[in-house]
């Protein structure tokens, strides 16, 4: 058996790509549905920008042992450029500014921003040529997006605060990192992309880490220390495998589409093992987003 048999997640043999992009997809997003759940839950008792460094430094070593396992070529001169942006914004940028917005508002109000980074994920595709949808699936992408968007803003009262610009900075990086990552992942491994870039970021991360570590780490809850391990591994390493290899296999525009379900997710989450409170809008919401996906889907 091979080596990349043995480190690429392979749950689709014998099935068209493009489904198996669908499948990988859908278990990329299941794993990023934890993510802000599992911040919340550190962020309670940890500094967000201990947990958003340690998470980066963690996962980054777990990079480094794949890359060293595999014997992974040096990226080529003009990827480097490349696997620093992915870096800034999916390893530095998401995890800073949602860390920073989980202090003031509950998991499960920010998870529904997260329902615009399929639209944010094709506008960046757009822009870098790798996505061509027709323009209806415009039309239902942005539905989607708005239906999240107005869910988040009706929850939250009507008021649209300092964590919401967090949340809206954090969408924005987010589809940047993913769409330049999966412009990468088509000449490039998935684990290699998320491994570079978890690797050029060590020496923001490193020092953020030191300078950060708490006073006393023996008194923090159980529960901070179970998240931050949550999104080092999970969030940070294994869930990119999935995602990156589900877009290049199905395509960006079409299994982007997917992660709107992820606030849904999440939610799900924070209600179970946080205990917040989710509303009967919720459904309301999970019928829109359905139709949007099945729509785009169609259009991608």
């Amino acid at each position: 058996m091979s080596s990349e048999a043995l480190t690429t997640p392979r749950p689709t043999a014998g099935l068209a790509p493009a489904t198996r992009g669908l499948i990988y997809g859908l278990i990329g997003v299941i794993i990023f549905g934890g993510s802000l759940p599992a911040t919340r839950a550190a962020v309670l008792a940890l500094d967000p920008w201990f947990v958003s460094s340690a998470r980066a430094v963690g996962a980054a070593l777990l990079g480094m042992g794949w890359l060293l396992a595999q014997r992974a070529p040096l990226p080529s001169g003009r990827d480097w450029l490349g696997l620093v942006v992915v870096g800034l914004c999916v390893v530095v940028g998401f995890p800073v500014l949602t860390g920073l917005a989980m202090q003031w508002v509950p998991a499960s109000h920010g998870i529904l921003f997260v329902g615009l980074i399929p639209l944010a994920t094709c506008l960046v595709g757009a822009l870098l040529g790798t996505v061509r949808p027709r323009r209806p699936f415009w039309l239902w992408a942005a539905v989607g997006a708005v239906s999240v968007a107005a869910y988040a803003i009706l929850q939250g009262g009507g008021d649209f605060g300092p964590a919401d610009l967090l949340m809206v900075g954090a969408i924005a990086v987010t589809g940047i990192g993913y769409a330049e990552g999966a412009r990468l992942s088509h000449h490039m491994k998935p684990a290699a992309v998320i491994s570079w870039a978890l690797v050029v970021c060590l020496p923001l991360s490193l020092p953020a880490l030191i300078l950060t570590w708490p006073a006393a780490p023996q008194t923090v809850a159980v529960s901070a220390w179970i998240g931050l391990g949550y999104v080092t591994l999970f969030s940070m390493f294994i869930g990119f495998l999935f995602w990156y290899r589900g877009l290049v296999l199905g395509g960006t525009a079409r299994v982007s589409q997917i992660q709107l379900f992820q606030p849904f997710i999440g939610l799900g989450l924070a209600a179970v093992f946080l205990g917040e409170q989710v509303g009967w809008g919720i459904l309301i919401g999970s019928v829109m987003v359905t139709i949007s996906v099945a729509k785009a889907r169609r259009y991608a």
